[in-house]
């Protein structure tokens, strides 16, 4: 996405919270909505039926009030007037609690008209109790008639009938509008709830192409990289600080390609250096042997000395390819192929390539090692030449008769295989990576045998030491990691 080079990581966690605060915001309005309406409508049905029912009551009061009123005072009951004002007093609560749940100024004013006519009533009916004693009897007849009576709440009746039909259409109104919302809540829902999916899917596209998988190509770039592969680059996109990353990450493989091609450089001059000088060596005193005897054998008259001077010839040339065999063995990269094999197997293998040897010297060798059943992750070839080597050192070393001591040690996370001659001692110590020869009694030997056990040890990941002392014998050490077998 090209517009994502002009965003920040701030900008996208903006992005992201307020889509989430959206999302919180809908879901609570819904919500609230839902409550408020629901609230709403519920007081207010309780509040209209409640008024409905305070009207009803009142206009039953007032019947009964003209019955029990007008039936106490036909009968000449004294406790006429106190049931009189009773009914009064039920009758004025209830038209206060009507004024009081008014909500509207329409509402109040048809409360007000009924409560108008009921005190025109009140006049009517009151006028059974003015001056008794003067009213004759036609008078009350008249006025306790039951027709007349029925006259007197005519006016009352027309507002008692128009707050009754205002608080029906007051129902109805709350009707539809509980109707509305039922109707269109299933709409507005599944809207609200496809736009709260269509934002979570923008802000995940939007994160997604930003900031994850810039992230993993970062991610997979460097895993690439760290294998050496220094020519590959990391794709810049994203927001600007992962695209600012893989930028720094690409200098940094650039940076290295340069360092390494640099070093390599180094390096190989510097292996050239150390290699012409052992090349010139172990190459220039063969020859030189070869050139003398050569000369030597121009005056040579005796058969026998003749055949030894030719033998000689030989013999270096001989040497002279078995160290170049070996050189060029050294040279060539190593490719362990590792399985599982026990450490009695290599190094029987390598000792019955030496039996010869041994026993023309006579040598006890005390092989402490067969009852270690340890299994280690090897290429039994290669461990078995650098075996080889080393013993055969150890070996050659040995004076006749002496003793050779083989033990392998096992630890808690390693192996240690010991070679001991007891011989005059090395006289210096190897280091890995060195091709100087070191001073040698050998007639046959190359002075390649440590450095190529030196290279097949750090080939496996192993660590090969030695340790000498004067006239005392010398000790090589193989410490290997140890490994379950599969």
């Amino acid at each position: 996405m090209a517009y994502a080079h002009k965003r920040s990581l701030s900008h996208l966690l903006l992005v992201h919270e307020v889509a989430f605060l959206f999302l919180v915001a809908v879901t609570g309005l819904l919500t609230g909505l839902s409550a408020y309406l629901w609230q709403k409508t519920s007081a207010a049905s309780v509040r209209i039926n409640n008024s409905i029912y305070l009207s009803e009551q009142l206009r039953g009061e007032l019947y009964r009030q003209l019955q029990e009123v007008s039936r106490a005072r036909w009968s000449g009951d004294e406790n006429a007037l106190e049931v009189y004002y009773e009914y009064s007093r039920r009758i004025g609560r209830h038209f206060n609690q009507l004024r009081r749940s008014s909500l509207t100024r329409e509402e109040d004013e048809v409360v007000q008209a009924l409560q108008l006519a009921y005190r025109k009533i009140q006049i009517d009916i009151y006028r059974i109790f003015d001056n008794p004693t003067t009213t004759s009897r036609g008078e009350r007849v008249e006025i306790l008639d039951f027709r007349n009576a029925e006259a007197m709440f005519d006016e009352f009746e027309e507002k008692y009938l128009n707050l009754k039909a205002l608080y029906t259409q007051q129902l109805q109104e709350l009707e539809q509008t509980i109707e509305l919302w039922t109707r269109y809540a299933p709409i507005l829902i599944p809207v609200l709830f496809l736009l709260a999916v269509i934002i979570v899917a923008f802000t995940s596209r939007f994160i997604r192409n930003s900031f994850v998988r810039p992230m993993a190509s970062i991610m997979a770039g460097a895993t690439v990289i760290s294998r050496g592969e220094l020519d590959h680059r990391v794709p810049e996109q994203g927001v600007n600080e992962v695209a600012e990353l893989a930028g720094s990450i690409n200098r940094m493989a650039g940076e290295l390609k340069t360092s390494r091609d640099a070093l390599v450089e180094h390096e190989r001059q510097a292996a050239l250096g150390s290699l012409i000088p052992v090349v010139a060596h172990n190459i220039r005193n063969p020859l030189a042997s070869i050139r003398a005897a050569a000369q030597v054998l121009d005056d040579v008259d005796d058969k026998a000395e003749l055949k030894e001077g030719k033998q000689a010839i030989v013999d270096t040339i001989d040497r002279l390819g078995r160290w170049v065999n070996a050189l060029v063995s050294y040279l060539h990269p190593l490719q362990p192929v590792l399985r599982d094999v026990s450490v009695v197997t290599l190094l029987d293998g390598a000792l019955e390539l030496l039996q010869a040897r041994i026993s023309e010297k006579e040598l006890v060798v005390r092989g402490e090692y067969r009852d270690a059943p340890v299994t280690l992750k090897v290429d039994p070839d290669l461990m078995e030449q650098a075996l080889y080597g080393l013993l055969a050192n150890a070996v050659d070393a040995s004076p006749d008769r002496a003793e050779l001591l083989i033990t392998v040690t096992e630890e808690q996370r390693f192996v240690t295989i010991g070679i001991r001659d007891y011989g005059s001692g090395l006289p210096f110590i190897p280091e890995p990576g060195n091709l100087e020869p070191g001073p040698s009694t050998k007639r046959f030997g190359t002075g390649l045998g440590i450095p190529i056990a030196f290279k097949i040890c750090q080939s496996h990941g192993w660590n090969l030491g030695f340790e000498a002392e004067d006239n005392a014998g010398t000790l090589a050490r193989i410490t290997a990691p140890k490994h379950k077998p599969e």
